[in-house]
C-alpha cells in the first residue's frame, strides 16, 4: 500500500485531536479560573531510502534520503498564563493576581485550583462550588478556614495607657496652660466602660508636663477628685521619665485594675502645639458583625466593640513546573510526578496577591481559538485529499489489470 496514504491518515487523528482540544477551550471560555489546552505536532519515524555518505577525494558526500511516515501528536499542554479579572463585588469571590493556586481538600485529596467562587456551608467552613474545603495556612499546617458567625470576643480589662506625639517645651509656657481634653475609655474588670477626661498642662516649675485625669462616668454618690500624673522630662537622655502606674480606684472605678502601667516611648518634647494622645489597650466584650479577606489572604473578623481578629490565612501554594499539573475536572488540579512539589505558604513570597470581590477569568482568546479552528479544518481537508488522491492512484494500478 501506499505511504501516503498512511500518512493522511495519522494527520486526519492528529487534526481531529487538535479540534476537539479547541472545542473544549471554546466551551469553556467562560469558566472562571479555566486554563487553555494546545495542541502541538512532531514527524513520526522516517524510512531511510539511502543513507549519508561522507565526501571522498574524488567526490563529494551525499546526504540521507528519507521517506517520512505520517505525523504524530509531541504534546497537549495546559496554558498556564494569567488572565484578566472580572469584578463581581461579592466578598467570597478571590482571584490570584500573579502565581499560586488555592488549595481546597476533601477527605485525604488535595487538589489546587483558579477558581475562586468560594462559599460558607452549614457550618461555617469555607469550600469551592463542589464542596472542597479551602484551607488556610498556620506554621507549616493546613487547616480548615471556619467562619463562626457565633463567635464572641470576650471582655479584655484595660492595663496599659500608651502615650504618643509630641509636646512643646514647657519652659518657654507659663504655668496653667493647659491643652485641650481628650476623652478616652477604659474597661475594667467586669468588662464595663468608663470615659474619662484627660488635659495636658506644665508641671510645677515648667519642668515637665502633668497629665490630670477625671473619670465622667463615676457614681455620682461617690465623691472622686481628679487624678494627676507627672511625666518629668529628663534633659539629659532626650526623654520623658516613666510615671508610676495608674490607680483605677482613685477614680471611683472600684472593679478596676490598680495597676495600670503608663508608657512614655513614644511621646516626644518636640513641636509648637500638644499633639500627645492617650491610647489606652483593653476591650469590651463584642459579637462577630462581619468579615473580609485581604490582599495577602487574611480573614478578618469585625467585631461589634470595633476589634479585628484575624480568623486565618488563605494558603497559596506554587510549582516548579505548573504545566506538569493533571486537570481533575471542576477546575481543579492534582500533582503529578512531572509538576513537582507543592510550595505552599501564604500569598506574597513570590505568590501573587488576592484580589476580593473578584474572579479570574478564563484565560481562551475567542478569536485565537477559531483562527486555529480554520487551520485544523484546511489541515484536516488537506489529509482527505492525500487519501483520495492515494486511491486514485490505487484504482489506475488495479486497472491495469483488465
Amino acid at each position: 500500500m501506499l505511504r501516503s496514504m498512511y500518512s493522511g491518515i495519522s494527520g486526519m487523528k492528529n487534526f481531529q485531536t487538535k479540534l476537539d482540544v479547541i472545542g473544549n477551550n471554546i466551551a469553556n471560555v467562560n469558566t472562571y479560573g479555566y486554563k487553555k489546552g494546545r495542541v502541538t505536532f512532531k514527524d513520526t519515524m522516517n524510512q531511510t531510502i539511502s543513507g549519508a555518505s561522507a565526501a571522498q577525494d574524488n567526490r563529494g558526500g551525499r546526504n540521507p534520503m528519507q521517506v517520512g511516515l505520517g505525523s504524530t501528536i509531541a504534546s497537549i499542554d495546559t496554558i498556564h498564563t494569567q488572565s484578566s479579572l472580572q469584578t463581581t463585588g461579592r466578598s467570597l469571590d478571590l482571584a490570584i493576581s500573579g502565581d499560586g493556586y488555592f488549595v481546597v481538600k476533601q477527605g485525604n485529596v488535595q487538589a489546587y485550583t483558579r477558581a475562586g467562587n468560594f462559599y460558607l456551608d452549614d457550618n461555617g467552613t469555607l469550600v469551592n462550588s463542589d464542596g472542597m474545603k479551602v484551607q488556610q495556612y498556620e506554621n507549616g499546617v493546613l487547616k480548615d478556614i471556619v467562619v463562626n458567625v457565633n463567635a464572641t470576643l470576650p471582655s479584655v480589662p484595660t492595663s496599659n495607657l500608651k502615650l504618643a506625639g509630641s509636646l512643646p517645651d514647657p519652659a518657654g509656657l507659663t504655668n496653667g496652660t493647659s491643652g485641650a481634653v481628650q476623652q478616652m475609655k477604659i474597661v475594667d474588670n467586669n468588662g464595663i466602660e468608663h470615659v474619662l477626661d484627660v488635659q495636658y498642662s506644665p508641671n510645677t516649675g515648667n519642668t515637665g508636663w502633668q497629665l490630670t485625669i477625671t473619670n465622667q462616668t463615676a457614681d455620682p454618690s461617690l465623691t472622686t477628685n481628679p487624678v494627676t500624673i507627672n511625666l518629668p522630662y529628663n534633659s539629659t537622655d532626650d526623654e520623658f521619665t516613666t510615671p508610676s502606674t495608674l490607680n483605677l480606684t482613685d477614680l471611683g472605678i472600684s472593679d478596676g485594675n490598680t495597676a495600670v502601667q503608663l508608657n512614655v516611648e513614644d511621646l516626644k518634647l518636640d513641636g509648637d502645639s500638644i499633639t500627645g494622645l492617650v491610647n489606652p489597650d483593653g476591650n469590651l466584650e463584642g459579637a462577630l458583625e462581619s468579615f473580609n479577606i485581604g490582599s495577602l489572604g487574611e480573614v478578618n473578623g469585625v467585631y461589634s466593640n470595633g476589634q479585628i481578629r484575624t480568623l486565618g490565612s488563605l494558603a497559596l501554594a506554587k510549582f516548579s513546573n505548573p504545566s506538569g499539573l493533571s486537570k481533575m475536572g471542576g477546575n481543579s488540579f492534582q500533582e503529578s510526578v512531572n509538576s513537582g512539589t507543592a510550595n505552599i505558604n501564604v500569598a506574597g513570597q513570590g505568590r501573587g496577591t488576592l484580589a476580593a470581590g473578584s474572579l479570574e477569568m478564563s484565560n481562551v482568546d475567542l478569536s485565537e481559538e477559531f483562527t486555529e479552528m480554520i487551520t485544523a479544518q484546511r489541515g484536516f481537508q488537506a489529509n482527505t485529499r492525500i487519501i483520495t488522491t492515494s486511491d486514485e492512484i490505487l484504482q489506475e494500478l488495479v486497472n491495469l489489470k483488465r
